[in-house]
């Protein structure tokens, strides 16, 4: 009787790997050029904030000197066209003052990100904790943590931003000028918006605690705090990170628009909402340029954002293909 001899794997056949989410998200995201140029945009407004100070020094310009010299004399405007465009500056100048357009808005890059990142961080951890709590606890505790949020969901946010903001001292809290208001800011932008991620986490976590791991973790004799933490939030990262790039760009308009209504920070720190108000004042008529600048650069940054924001929930929805 001959004995069947064993047949040498196929030089084609390959291992099947599992790829987790995380792989998977990486390989569509590499995919979707709008998504890699919007990163790569996000990327370089990060880093024109960051680097704000070098950029300003290497152009030769500051984004609080006035510049008299290079206004017209009659009517204060940018003397030359496109608002005072030259090599010395890029981006033209300020009416009125003559300071450099470029400067100033390359530091409102600064506070509008600072702002908004920050907010984003207090309102992600806040949302991230309570709907956490509110999902796996349940009971009176989350019924009372859903009934907050849908409490400060209806709060009129913009207004009670413009009163506080406007009646606050000149120091509090150790703090004084613009670095009060900006933490005034950051907190009032940060607690009004945790309620949004707080309902999108609770949601997930009552779809997972009832799956198996969970009632692995319960059998193994793990306390709730510890199967929050370790088995439930590694699973909320990928809904979080998208939910955090979608939010970003929200702050960064209510900075700009509470800066716009003159309750952001004081002049003469650079913000593009300020420096959009002042071009509204009646200005955008006879120079356009100092009303374009920083509505452009809000309007990029905002849609980069957004546009990252869309392609991280394709990359991370397990329905999608890849």
């Amino acid at each position: 009787m001959v004995e069947p001899t064993e047949r040498p794997p196929s030089p084609s056949a390959r291992p099947v790997a599992g790829r987790s989410l995380w792989r998977i998200a990486w390989s569509r995201l590499r995919k979707d050029k709008v998504a890699l140029a919007s990163g790569a945009f996000v990327l370089l407004v990060v880093l024109v904030a960051v680097f704000a100070p070098a950029l300003t020094a290497l152009a030769g310009t500051t984004p609080d000197e006035p510049n008299y010299d290079l206004l017209n004399p009659i009517n204060a405007m940018p003397a030359g066209s496109f608002g005072g465009i030259s090599a010395d500056h890029i981006l033209g100048v300020e009416p009125l003052n003559g300071r450099d357009v470029f400067a100033r808005v390359v530091y409102g890059a600064r506070i509008s990100l600072l702002v908004a990142a920050l907010a984003t961080l207090l309102s992600v951890v806040l949302g991230t904790a309570m709907g956490l709590i509110s999902g796996y606890v349940g009971g009176w505790i989350g019924g009372l943590i859903a009934r907050l949020m849908d409490l400060l969901l209806a709060f009129p946010l913009l207004l009670f931003a413009i009163a506080i903001v406007a009646v606050i001292p000149d120091s509090a809290f150790g703090l004084g000028g613009n670095t009060l208001r900006l933490f005034i800011l950051v907190f009032i932008i940060g607690f009004f918006s945790w309620p949004y991620i707080g309902r999108i986490v609770r949601g997930q976590v009552l779809s997972l605690k009832e799956k198996d791991f969970v009632a692995a973790a319960r059998g193994t004799g793990a306390g709730p705090i510890r199967i929050m933490v370790h088995e439930l939030l590694p699973n909320l990262v990928a809904p979080i990170l998208v939910y955090t790039t979608l939010l970003i760009p929200t702050n960064i308009l209510f900075e700009a628009a509470l800066s716009y209504l003159g309750v952001g920070v004081r002049p003469p720190t650079a913000s593009w909402g300020d420096m959009l108000a002042t071009a509204a004042d009646g200005l955008f008529r006879v120079d356009p340029m100092f009303m374009i600048v920083p509505g452009v650069a809000i309007f990029l940054t905002v849609l980069a954002f957004n546009l990252l924001g869309d392609a991280l929930r394709d990359a991370f929805d397990p329905r999608g293909g890849g």
